[in-house]
């Protein structure tokens, strides 16, 4: 059941990435689409911390790095009312958490997805490399073009 739930919240979360990171790239403010961002992706880090573990290792790292990151997204957002340095505090912050739950789930996906696990037995290899650089070549763009185009009007 907590898999279930942990997977369908992380859907959620980057379903919900999508809207929030196209609405910044359109100089949109979306409360409801942010709302539900940052809570799904909040969950998404939190309950991964629920699943057995008897070290320290990237999914942790990646979870923490995420928490931090959701947490100033939320004061940029609520508390600085996008207020000045604090735009791009969020918009930054932002495009990072969206990036860490794609990154977890291109993982995933050569892990759990059968036609993809051969590309990538051990989570490493060529074209998961290959995979991982473009994710980040996208989110890279999207976060630079987000900053450029993204001027609230109004605080929310």
């Amino acid at each position: 059941m907590l898999l279930f739930l942990h997977v369908a919240v992380s859907i959620v979360g980057l379903l919900s990435g999508v809207a929030v990171v196209s609405g910044l790239v359109r100089n949109q403010l979306l409360p409801l689409w942010t709302a539900v961002f940052i809570a799904s992706t909040f969950a998404t880090s939190a309950s991964g911390y629920l699943f057995p573990s008897h070290t320290i290792g990237p999914p942790q790292i990646v979870g923490g790095v995420s928490l931090v990151t959701l947490v100033l997204a939320c004061f940029a957002y609520y508390a600085r009312r996008l207020v000045g340095p604090w735009c791009t505090t969020y918009v930054v912050s932002a495009v990072l958490a969206f990036y860490l739950n794609a990154f977890v789930g291109v993982v995933q996906a050569f892990d759990k997805i059968p036609f993809l696990h051969p590309l990538a037995p051990h989570g490493s290899g060529p074209v998961f490399a290959l995979a991982q650089v473009a994710l980040f070549t996208l989110f890279g763009a999207l976060g630079f073009r987000a900053r450029a185009r993204f001027h609230p009007k109004r605080a929310p």
